[in-house]
């Protein structure tokens, strides 16, 4: 269970890496889907000695959530927008990798220096959800679109999700799907947001919005 649990972490950086070089926004989509996915998986397995009904319920859900509805919503979007690519971001993609792989290192050393004893399998599951948090934020500071912003809003939270799951005790029930049930209203409001924008400006470049005069 130790080199699944390993494997998966990895592989959740990597499309961390991934999304961070890529132009096309049915590629970043498809990459936020195999995240959630391995999300999913990832709460079953780092719990697997305490495993229990809700933890089944809560990777179950958060794979449907994240692996499925919300990549659907997002798909939507880009068909009704008519947008393929993120053009010109603010940061490169090849810049935007090696600051990636600085993410990870930053990670590494803000967690070696935590007060508290995490509950963690492996010493690298909170460096790289942490990694995963940071390039949240990236995405939605470095690129113009808003459908790239709102991936990047859902890696952020994905990386809290990581996070909670690895380091926090007993978390309510309701608080968990509480988190989710944001998550959800976010993204379809921001689905919704962005159609509007679309069609008023015939753009979602959410960068130009600011030369709006009041």
């Amino acid at each position: 269970m130790q080199q699944w649990l390993e494997l998966a972490t990895v592989l959740l950086f990597l499309t961390n890496l991934v999304m961070l070089g890529l132009s096309e926004l049915g590629a970043c989509i498809r990459m936020a889907a195999i995240q959630g996915i391995l999300l999913g998986l990832f709460t079953l397995i780092v719990r697997e000695d305490s495993l229990t009904l809700r933890l089944i319920i809560l990777g179950v859900v958060s794979m449907g959530l994240k692996g499925f509805v919300f990549p659907y919503l997002l798909s939507r979007d880009i068909r009704e927008a008519k947008v393929r690519r993120e053009i010109e971001p603010f940061v490169g993609y090849a810049a935007s990798i090696i600051i990636g792989l600085l993410m990870l290192a930053a990670s590494m050393w803000i967690s070696a220096r935590f007060p508290m004893q995490l509950h963690a399998s492996s010493s690298f599951i909170i460096p790289v959800a942490l990694s995963t948090v940071f390039t949240g934020l990236f995405l939605v500071i470095s690129r113009r679109k808003a459908l790239t912003q709102v991936i990047g809003y859902l890696v952020f939270e994905n990386g809290i999700y990581m996070f909670g799951i690895t380091a926090a005790g007993e978390i309510p029930f309701l608080v968990e799907f509480g988190v989710l049930l944001d998550v959800f209203v976010a993204v379809f409001v921001m689905g919704i947001a962005i159609n509007h924008i679309n069609r008023e400006f015939d753009h979602i470049d959410a960068d130009q919005l600011s030369s709006l005069k009041g």
